[in-house]
């Protein structure tokens, strides 16, 4: 069995049907000044049943690549846009 990895993000934009695209953020370690910077990263996500909104935060899982860009299906909604 392979280890699926999981991402979570916020919906910034809803892609054409059945797409959305969320940016998932991380927090870094400088190499040089030693401080905690922020690094930012934007995935498409498959939403089969159009239930995305902009500003949803979501969990998704890695599948296997349904496009050229997209690799990832929507898991779960943590919590709704506000």
């Amino acid at each position: 069995m392979t280890h699926k990895r999981e991402i979570q993000g916020n919906v910034v934009k809803i892609a054409g049907e059945k797409t959305a695209s969320i940016v998932v953020e991380r927090r870094v370690m400088h190499p040089r000044y030693h401080k905690v910077v922020k690094r930012f990263k934007k995935y498409l996500v498959h939403d089969e049943r159009n239930e995305l909104k902009v500003g949803d935060k979501i969990i998704a899982i890695e599948c296997r690549p349904l496009s050229k860009t997209k690799s990832f299906r929507l898991k779960t909604v943590v919590s709704g846009a506000e």
